[in-house]
């Protein structure tokens, strides 16, 4: 069935490619995104730790009524239940490819970044591109994500390849996500739609994009993975403010 839904989901991708959906939209529970010139100020004002997430349709959200209804959404709602609240930036752009997501990485990166969620691939898959070119355009982001935050953690989220392109390439294609995560010490989501996938009454008319139960479910995955992370962040922010407080009685 996976292999199935893998064939479907990537001609649904490349039909939806030309329905762009505007990138870094933060999350109804966050703020509007500072300027540029403000960021320090921002970030003394607000010390949630910025995840931003950078994919597809899938991240964007496509077919939603809703933008509280993405996974991306729900995800900071989970965070905020669990008293590890974060900042969400959603750069999901419909039909975008890895090369795509690197070539708009910069602009992107203008904002500060604690966490980024990469989930691209689904689309270099369908257009049947060679997985070696997958692999460094993934890791050309991670690497230049860190040059620019060399404290980012980032979790990468691995798709599959359409199966009529023949058992060699998508195991290649399969491999290239956990080959990423082990050679540059990433965080790995095997398949962002786990559970979800296949499942008619979780997935929009054309049986591939979640809807908005489909979403939350995605979301429940995500945020499995990224709750330590936030945690540790928050523990870490609140570490070095006890430090800061303990140095200035000690003055």
């Amino acid at each position: 069935m996976l292999r199935r839904f893998s064939l479907v989901l990537l001609v649904s991708l490349w039909a939806c490619s030309n329905g762009h959906t505007p990138a870094d939209r933060e999350t109804d529970s966050a703020p509007p995104a500072a300027p540029r010139a403000a960021d320090a100020r921002a970030a003394q004002e607000d010390p949630r730790p910025v995840v931003v997430f950078l994919g597809t349709s899938l991240t964007a959200g496509l077919g939603l009524l809703r933008e509280r209804d993405t996974y991306v959404s729900r995800v900071a709602e989970l965070a905020d239940s669990a008293g590890v609240p974060i900042r969400a930036v959603n750069a999901g752009v419909s039909g975008e490819t890895s090369a795509g997501g690197l070539r708009r990485l910069d602009w992107v990166l203008r904002q500060p970044v604690d966490l980024l969620v990469l989930e691209l691939g689904a689309n270099d898959g369908l257009r049947a591109q060679s997985p070696e070119a997958l692999k460094a355009n993934l890791e050309a982001i991670v690497d230049r994500t860190r040059a620019r935050y060399p404290a980012a953690r980032i979790v990468l989220a691995g798709m599959e390849a359409p199966p009529n392109l023949g058992p060699a390439y998508t195991k290649q294609f399969h491999d290239v996500f956990p080959a990423v995560a082990r050679e540059r010490d990433l965080v790995l989501i095997p398949f962002l739609l786990e559970g979800v996938a296949g499942v008619p009454e979780l997935n929009q008319s054309d049986r591939i994009h979640p809807n908005p139960e489909g979403h939350r479910i995605v979301a429940r995955h995500v945020w499995t993975v990224l709750e330590p992370l936030v945690r540790e962040m928050w523990n870490q922010a609140a570490a070095r403010a006890d430090s800061t407080s303990a140095a200035g009685v000690r003055r």
